[in-house]
């Protein structure tokens, strides 16, 4: 399941940056611990037969970097504007993820996106950060979900 899920969030990714922003070279990686300092967090709850969450963590200059290139505007700070671009960004990757599991018997939706850090203090069946790298800079993602209880039988 944890590949299947991390492949999906790569794919979705590659492909919301090459068609959104025209990068098409993206590399990920595992990630135990994610070192943006500085980033605007953004949570896409997850429900149906997977349960939480996906905390997308676009570091500030990566954040200015994607809505320039969406935009065709300078920002120098991370506005209204520029965190509700980025928050669509991580919809549309989410929406693309969930659509690629459905192909299984896996039925999932996802609620509106929130900016937010994840919650460190709730356990999870299914835990997984990874960075993703691109020619304007990385983002890092972590997932964080439960299997709905009519699952685990």
């Amino acid at each position: 399941m944890m590949d299947k899920l991390y492949k999906a969030f790569v794919d979705a990714t590659s492909h919301v940056f090459q068609l959104m922003l025209n990068i098409p070279e993206i590399s990920a990686h595992p990630e135990k611990t994610l070192k943006c300092d500085e980033a605007v967090d953004i949570a896409i709850g997850i429900v149906g037969d997977l349960q939480g969450e996906v905390v997308y963590r676009f570091p500030v200059a990566t954040s200015l970097n994607m809505v320039k290139i969406m935009s065709g505007m300078e920002f120098d700070a991370v506005d209204v504007f520029v965190t509700s671009a980025i928050s669509e960004v991580a919809n549309i990757i989410s929406g693309n993820v969930l659509t690629a599991l459905s192909g299984g018997d896996l039925r999932c939706d996802i609620l509106p996106p929130v900016q937010q850090k994840p919650d460190e203090g709730k356990a999870y069946e299914i835990e997984s950060s990874c960075c993703i790298c691109t020619a304007i800079g990385e983002i890092c993602l972590e997932i964080r979900l439960n299997r709905a209880s009519h699952m685990l039988h």
